[in-house]
C-alpha cells in the first residue's frame, strides 16, 4: 500500500466528509481520512495506486487548496 499525505485548508468536518465521498468515488479501493485537529488539516490517502494530481484537482475544484507533503 502507498500512503500520501496532503496539506489542505478544508475548514469543517462536514465538508471533509463530503470531500471524502467524492474521493472514494474516484478511488474506491482506498482508505481516506482527514485530521481536522492538525493545523494543516491533513488529508491522508492509502491505496495501491494513488494519483496525487487527481486528488489535488478534486479539492481545488471544490474551492480548497491541497498540496502534497514530502
Amino acid at each position: 500500500m502507498i500512503v500520501e499525505v496532503f496539506k489542505t485548508n478544508v475548514p469543517e468536518v462536514e465538508l471533509s466528509e463530503l470531500l471524502i465521498q467524492q474521493l472514494e468515488d474516484q478511488f474506491p479501493d482506498s482508505v481516506i481520512n482527514f485530521d481536522m485537529e492538525d493545523c494543516d488539516k491533513i488529508l491522508r490517502v492509502e491505496a495501491y495506486t494513488i494519483t496525487p494530481e487527481k486528488i489535488i484537482q478534486i479539492l481545488n475544484s471544490n474551492g480548497y487548496s491541497c498540496e502534497l507533503l514530502a
